[in-house]
């Protein structure tokens, strides 16, 4: 007997990262009320965790130079937990000082985009990374890993298995017990998402894989699949689809939080997030930002709308 069973994990964690990666590809600056305004909203949706800025240079970022305070006023916001990307450690001691708990690290799967993005290759990249993770320790902060153009560089093209391992090893030495697998270019497959994914957890079994996809080539959700497929349950996402990388060149945004709240309800999987109200919010931030990022759900709604049967003399189209 055929078993036809399409299993999946119960419950997945969606991390909203529009207000970082979202925000940072605006060329029109973003007051800080309606940021704060934007994440408050986000928070009432049933997002537990938001990745609210980036502590890099005013220069590198003009966007994001109100990261202080912006977290300094979401700090009060109940049953949410703040991450912030950090350069350096300079980045790391601002971050830390205005209340975040939990830093993420920056780091390239191949020294093309580590040159663009980092100045430096990737090994000079994460050596330069340790003084991160020793100053988070002494203040007790978390500190994840990242590793973006993970399965597809714009300048050297797709990334082999090996690659990641090598720097997987030093995030281990390093003491990392997280890191996050970033679609940085939308050059992802599924079947090489699959793939990778089970030589990772084999290799790594204490570290804890996150998937952050971008949805430029149209494959964020069926990469989803795949990461499900694997155990993956933890997921970034960007509100209305917003996003983008200024190192990738044609990089669009990343899936959008509707979209992919939407895409794991109906497949069985829980995130504890209200639809309803994620759809709510994205057409007030598409309306504030003045677009949003291809986003499926703003532009049909979703599945379970029901709509008034045309009348005997209207033409379907198939």
């Amino acid at each position: 007997m055929v078993d036809n069973e399409f299993l999946l994990p119960k419950k997945a964690i969606v991390c909203e990262v529009a207000p970082r990666d979202g925000f940072q590809a605006e060329p029109e600056w973003i007051p800080t009320d309606k940021k704060v305004e934007m994440i408050r909203s986000l928070a009432q949706t049933g997002v537990t965790t938001m990745e609210v800025t980036s502590f890099v240079h005013p220069k590198a970022i003009p966007q994001l130079k109100d990261a202080e305070e912006v977290v300094s006023r979401v700090q009060d916001i109940e049953n949410l937990h703040l991450r912030a990307l950090v350069p350096n450690l300079r980045g790391a001691q601002r971050a830390i000082s205005s209340g975040v708990k939990k830093l993420k690290l920056m780091l390239s799967a191949t020294d093309a985009h580590s040159l663009s993005n980092a100045n430096a290759t990737v090994i000079e990249a994460q050596k330069k990374l340790e003084p991160i993770i020793e100053y988070a320790n002494q203040k007790d902060a978390k500190v994840g890993g990242s590793i973006s153009v993970a399965f597809g560089c714009p300048y050297e093209g797709k990334v082999e298995v090996n690659q990641l391992i090598s720097i997987l090893d030093r995030y281990q030495t390093m003491g990392i017990e997280e890191v996050s697998l970033a679609d940085t270019t939308g050059m992802a497959t599924p079947k090489q998402v699959y793939e990778t994914l089970g030589v990772l957890k084999e290799t790594y079994p204490t570290i804890t894989f996150s998937m952050h996809f971008h949805n430029t080539r149209g494959m964020a959700l069926a990469n989803t699949v795949s990461a499900l497929q694997q155990g993956v349950i933890r997921f970034d996402s960007s509100i209305a689809g917003l996003g983008g990388c200024p190192y990738a060149p044609g990089a669009t945004g990343n899936v959008a939080t509707e979209d992919l709240v939407h895409f794991l309800h109906e497949n069985g999987v829980d995130t504890g997030i209200n639809l309803s109200s994620v759809i709510t919010t994205a057409k007030e931030v598409k309306k504030i930002i003045g677009h949003d990022g291809g986003s499926f759900i703003l532009q049909a709604g979703p599945s379970s709308d029901l709509h008034s049967k045309p009348n005997s003399q209207q033409k379907i189209n198939n």
